[in-house]
């Protein structure tokens, strides 16, 4: 017993290899062979993308294409589809040497990620009992995306830590379980999430947390000079963060009812983003000595009201009311990295990159508990009869559910968004340190160079890295004392 017990650790200690020349190219040609096959059985355009558009409109006397969906849903569409290949990407950038593999691999997973959405939701939402066949159209790639945003925010966790094989591993996993939480939340329980904050956010943070807890590296500090952030790269960053800022109220409007729904959770979600950045700057500003900023708190915690408007968005919250969530998100989330990061570091051995637990998982939280009383305390002089069967879709099944109901439901999808991104990610984290997917070594994380071609120029240098200005940033967590600054300039070695 004691020899297998030693075996395995033996196994599991064994030297990293990071050459993926096999298996990466293995998994990408075999995973998208897969793809075309699954797509040529299952996947068919809807009655909107297909030719025979003409036939039903004269069916349906409709005069015309207008009233088709696309004409309704593609902006956006295209706003969310920037969202998750430019704002997430960017986002990522802040670490100095890690800006490829931050854009690079945003850009793989969620190429493959979309693919698998489309059928793993297709076989949830849409499969058509009679012909076996899902229909597809552009709310279709809409909610592709919103799928493929839940695995991008669990990538942020383990950012610069996990090979491009493990991130596709992660999302294949992620995907999947987003399809079952979104089915039982969305269908069974009947809960509203239109932005996400529960079924994306909630559940993409605490997955993302749940696989960076397993993957604890004790000897992290060993990359301790590539964690931190360059003046540039933090530029870079902060281009993710207004890409997602401008385009957040398409993201919690895109699959909203068309009219007042949609037009109420973009007025809803933009009031609560403008509140969000003030609170952001201010709570920033006190935690310095010397009132400066901290540019990770303005390129993440600005975002935190966007993410706790989801599941209410499209709800009467009012427009003071947006302002009131969005003012209290921006305490919280930037409260969240001064004091919860370093907390869950050294206690929990949570090692969360780019702090997913204040700007999704904290957030998404605060999300469904407003979107559980809003629903709740929803009244018929408030949104009047019909537009409270609109609202809250109390049709079918639904039709003699009261609002309290609903709202207890809100809360308790709230709880299976938690429970499938723990438990899931902690499956999923398992699978993920088996020494097979050619993750880097503690003293190599967060660089480029280990999965990269880089220029000339920076493999000349690398080991000449130029004084750098270290923040409080989302690895670095020194716990301070608030009357002292926290910007320092450190010399690495050379």
């Amino acid at each position: 017993m004691g020899n297998c017990i030693q075996g395995c650790k033996d196994y599991f200690s064994r030297q990293k290899n990071t050459n993926i020349r096999l298996t990466l190219p293995v998994v990408c040609f075999v995973w998208q062979i897969a793809m075309i096959i699954l797509f040529g059985v299952f996947i068919r355009y809807d009655e909107e993308s297909d030719t025979h558009w003409v036939e039903t409109k004269a069916h349906e006397n409709i005069t015309s294409d207008i009233e088709n969906d696309f004409y309704f849903r593609y902006p956006s569409f295209q706003d969310v589809h920037v969202m998750i290949f430019v704002g997430f990407g960017f986002l990522m950038t802040f670490l100095k040497r890690y800006s490829f593999g931050a854009v690079g691999f945003n850009f793989l997973i969620a190429s493959f990620g979309l693919q698998w959405a489309l059928l793993m939701q297709g076989w949830f939402h849409s499969l058509d009992p009679h012909t076996g066949k899902i229909y597809i159209g552009v709310e279709s790639l809409i909610n592709a995306d919103f799928c493929v945003a839940g695995c991008l925010i669990a990538y942020g966790a383990v950012l610069g830590k996990v090979s491009p094989v493990q991130l596709l591993v992660m999302t294949l996993f992620g995907i999947t379980l987003f399809a079952v939480e979104e089915y039982i939340i969305l269908n069974l329980l009947h809960a509203r999430d239109a932005g996400g904050s529960m079924v994306i956010h909630t559940f993409g943070g605490y997955y993302g947390l749940a696989i960076t807890w397993v993957l604890y590296r004790p000897n992290l500090h060993q990359s301790k000079r590539m964690q931190g952030s360059v003046y540039h790269s933090d530029a870079f960053a902060m281009i993710g963060t207004l890409f997602l800022w401008m385009f957040w109220p398409s993201f919690n409007s895109a699959i909203t009812d068309h009219g007042d729904g949609q037009h109420r959770a973009a007025i809803n979600t933009y009031l609560c983003l403008a509140s969000t950045v003030l609170t952001t700057v201010a709570i920033s500003s006190l935690s310095q000595k010397t009132g400066k900023l901290d540019m990770v708190h303005i390129q993440n915690s600005t975002l935190a009201g966007g993410v706790a408007l989801g599941t209410a968005a499209e709800f009467m919250i009012s427009p003071y009311g947006a302002l009131i969530v969005g003012f209290f998100c921006g305490i919280i989330s930037t409260m969240g990295y001064i004091f919860i990061s370093p907390f869950l570091e050294k206690t929990l051995k949570i090692q969360d990159t780019c702090g997913i637990h204040n700007l999704h998982a904290m957030p998404g939280v605060i999300g469904g508990i407003v979107g559980a009383i809003t629903a709740a305390a929803a009244s018929e002089s408030v949104y009047g009869k019909q537009g409270l069967i609109n609202t809250f879709d109390f049709t079918g099944d639904f039709k003699d559910r009261s609002v309290l109901t609903q709202g207890g439901y809100q809360a308790a999808g709230m709880c299976v968004s938690i429970v499938f991104g723990v438990v899931g990610g902690a499956i999923v984290g398992s699978i993920l340190k088996l020494p097979i997917w050619g993750d880097p070594a503690d003293e190599n994380c967060f660089d480029d160079e280990v999965y990269w071609e880089l220029p000339d120029e920076e493999e000349e240098h690398q080991e000449s890295i130029p004084p750098i200005l270290e923040y409080n940033n989302h690895m670095i967590h020194k716990q301070q004392d608030l009357s002292e600054s926290n910007f320092s300039v450190e010399h690495c070695e050379s």
